[in-house]
């Protein structure tokens, strides 16, 4: 028998001063048996980013030709595309030739480093490209917000979030390694 996901529910209430967003989400996320609590949370983070009405969750580890999250238009176009972790160049490319923008968040430390070091070059090319790096520790600090039914509040100010519920709030300064030049 196969190992189910686990469902977390999040209400999600962004402030997102740098793009006068404030709006709040109610998310079901489900976290493939896979998947860590790490990686769940940097999506949460990816969405609070860019979030919009019409940005949602995937498949993601359940289907390979999907990003974790994607924003499609009314015509079922696929208007920005999100991925987790260290793409390959070859998805990468596929990626951004069926969407108008490509993000890729990176969260591993030291093996994001050495897959940036080892791609930049070639990276910079993609004008739709965007990469973001997450550090080891603003992700081990999502971790203390998780639980399986969430109430977070996001401020994005300055391209700093703050994200927190109750009485503990966490800091965390995204990296930005590359910036779509479209």
């Amino acid at each position: 028998m196969a190992i189910k996901a686990t469902i977390f529910k999040a209400k999600l209430e962004i402030s997102d001063c740098d793009r006068n967003y404030y709006h709040s989400h109610d998310l079901t996320i489900s976290c493939h048996p896979s998947e860590t609590e790490q990686r769940m949370m940097v999506r949460v983070l990816a969405f609070a980013l860019y979030a919009s009405e019409s940005l949602s969750f995937t498949k993601g580890l359940c289907a390979d030709d999907e990003p974790e999250l994607w924003e499609k238009n009314l015509v079922d176009e696929i208007e920005l595309w999100i991925s987790l972790g260290q793409v390959e160049e070859k998805q990468i490319k596929k990626s951004l030739g069926r969407s108008k923008q490509v993000i890729i968040f990176t969260y591993a430390g030291n093996k994001s480093n050495i897959w940036w070091q080892k791609n930049q070059s070639q990276f910079e090319k993609f004008k739709k490209l965007s990469i973001i790096n997450i550090k080891p520790d603003q992700v081990a600090a999502m971790l203390t917000l998780v639980s399986r039914n969430m109430t977070l509040q996001c401020t994005i100010q300055e391209g700093i979030v703050w994200l927190g519920h109750a009485d503990q709030t966490i800091s965390i300064e995204p990296e930005i390694w590359l910036k779509a030049t479209i």
